[in-house]
């Protein structure tokens, strides 16, 4: 097997440290060829579009869930296998899909070339391997990323003032929502999309049993107030979400989100982006070929659909 793998230099258990040395020799304990290219954020959409070009096996993503989505958007459709090196703070996509963390056993992973078929969401052609939102999470995200830019601050300290800043500030958004053949208007102060539906009981809270399941997970808040939303987030902490009393929440294959605004922040696997409206998400069902453990039996572990965890 040969395989190229893109590691961002700025994942959150990289911070500048070259690890090519290191994930060269792990993949080389295997079989397995690696030519590893360790590049700045902004470079991994590129190169990975070279390395696209080239006869590789697979295409190895190392980083957060940020960078292995901006190189699963690019794979998704093409045919050609995404691995998935774990190297940033959370790893959502690589727990739900059994991944180690460590980067010697993902490399095992990798090298033992079990592939599975996983889908992809995406909203106005971007596409997401986690979720997306607009509201308060989108603006606590901005806000997080301009404190980092200005304070040299790491991911944590930065999202926590953040939060407390946009909690303060408290903005609800009038929204015209499109899904499953209705059509609501909305004041709310998030809404969460997932690609696939997400678990809110402990102790599996935040994780998904299934990545194949075809569907968008839609989710509005019920809460529009200040205090009515930090119950709702200490109940999410808890496991204690209900549905009739938090949330409201449907499984659909496409959405629309229509907004007064030209423009909505809309945040996509704990990154940001500004995008034009409406917002038109959909599901694309076993587009991306990831390799993976083989998948636990979807009936074995999966309860009635719950709720949103939070975003990111």
């Amino acid at each position: 097997m040969r395989v190229k793998v893109i590691i961002n230099a700025g994942g959150g258990s990289v911070r500048g440290e070259d690890l090519s040395l290191r994930i060269a020799a792990a993949f080389a304990r295997h079989g397995v060829c690696a030519s590893i290219a360790q590049v700045g954020g902004g470079e991994v959409l590129e190169t990975a579009r070279a390395a696209l070009e080239e006869p590789w096996d697979a295409i190895v993503a190392g980083g957060g869930d940020g960078t292995i989505g901006t190189v699963a958007g690019l794979l998704a459709g093409s045919g050609t296998p995404l691995g998935v090196l774990p190297l940033g703070t959370l790893n959502h996509f690589a727990r739900d899909l059994g991944i180690p963390a460590e980067p010697e056993a993902a490399a095992a992973i990798i090298a033992a070339g079990h592939l599975r078929r996983v889908d992809v969401a995406e909203v106005n052609g971007r596409v997401f391997i986690n979720n997306s939102s607009v509201g308060l999470y989108a603006d606590m995200v901005a806000e997080r990323d301009r404190h980092r830019r200005r304070r040299g601050w790491r991911k944590g300290p930065a999202m926590l003032l953040a939060s407390a800043r946009i909690f303060l500030r408290f903005a609800r958004r009038r929204l015209l929502v499109r899904s499953g053949g209705r059509q609501e208007r909305l004041r709310t102060p998030l809404v969460f999309i997932g690609n696939n539906t997400y678990k809110t009981s402990l102790p599996h809270a935040g994780t998904r049993a299934a990545l194949d399941e075809g569907t968008l997970c839609l989710c509005v808040t019920r809460h529009r107030s200040r205090l009515g939303l930090l119950r709702l987030g200490l109940r999410a902490a808890l496991g204690r979400l209900r549905a009739e009393r938090d949330f409201e929440m449907r499984c659909v294959t496409e959405a629309e989100i229509r907004s007064r605004s030209p423009v909505l922040r809309v945040s996509l696997d704990g990154e940001v982006a500004t995008m034009a409206t409406p917002l038109r998400y959909s599901i694309r069902p076993g587009a991306l070929r990831v390799l993976a453990p083989e998948a636990v039996s979807a009936a074995a572990d999966r309860p009635p659909p719950e709720g949103p965890p939070s975003p990111g």
